[in-house]
């Protein structure tokens, strides 16, 4: 298990492409380099997209986890 500690945290469950990055973007945005992010997201576009675009924006992902019908995605901000 890696470690780190969770400095901010969003869930975009309810959101739909593309708010799902712009909103993940944009916390980043408000964050300070080296700080964690936590991210809740659900399977499909979500999923497949977000990861992507966030490390296509340099930052770092730390771990990616499925916890029932959900997932935790954890972000370094670069």
């Amino acid at each position: 298990m890696a470690e780190y500690k969770i400095d901010n945290q969003i869930d975009i469950t309810k959101e739909i492409c593309p708010m799902t990055f712009v909103k993940t973007k944009l916390k980043l945005e408000t964050m300070s380099t080296g700080e964690v992010l936590e991210v809740t997201l659900r399977e499909g576009e979500p999923l497949i997209n977000v990861p992507k675009s966030v490390e296509q924006d340099g930052h770092k992902i730390l771990d990616l986890r499925q916890e029932g019908d959900i997932y935790k995605l954890v972000i370094e901000r670069t």
